[in-house]
């Protein structure tokens, strides 16, 4: 038997299996940029500020400026936060959308959870 006749009606290759796999790779890539607390306080600083931001990130962060510059690297990558070059320095938003995403993947994977839990 081939690997494609074994996968066929497999829950991985249902479409809403599918569906969840990706779901599931989204939530775990935004986790991952989210998991040091230097990255939650940049996103939670981005987020109250509420405009792009140039130099004020490293002022606020006990870190030398590589340090966040590589936190900001992470964040952009995963599409939380967006760097637009302006002159000498590169300013700094929060994607807003972005971050709605993660939170609606959170409160699937909650509501999954106590739909599990309920008898």
């Amino acid at each position: 038997m081939s690997d494609d006749t074994r996968r066929q009606g497999s829950p991985e290759t249902e479409p809403g299996r599918e569906r969840e796999c990706a779901d599931a790779g989204e939530l775990a890539l935004l986790c991952k940029a989210l998991a040091h607390p230097a990255r939650v306080r940049i996103v939670d600083h981005l987020a109250r500020a509420g405009r792009c931001i140039c130099g004020e990130i490293v002022e606020i962060m006990p870190l030398a400026q590589s340090t966040v510059s590589q936190h900001l690297k992470i964040l952009k990558e995963c599409g939380l936060v967006q760097g637009e070059i302006e002159g000498p320095r590169t300013c700094y938003c929060l994607d807003a959308g972005r971050l709605a995403r993660f939170v609606q993947l959170a409160t699937a994977l909650e509501r999954g959870a106590k739909a599990k839990d309920e008898p």
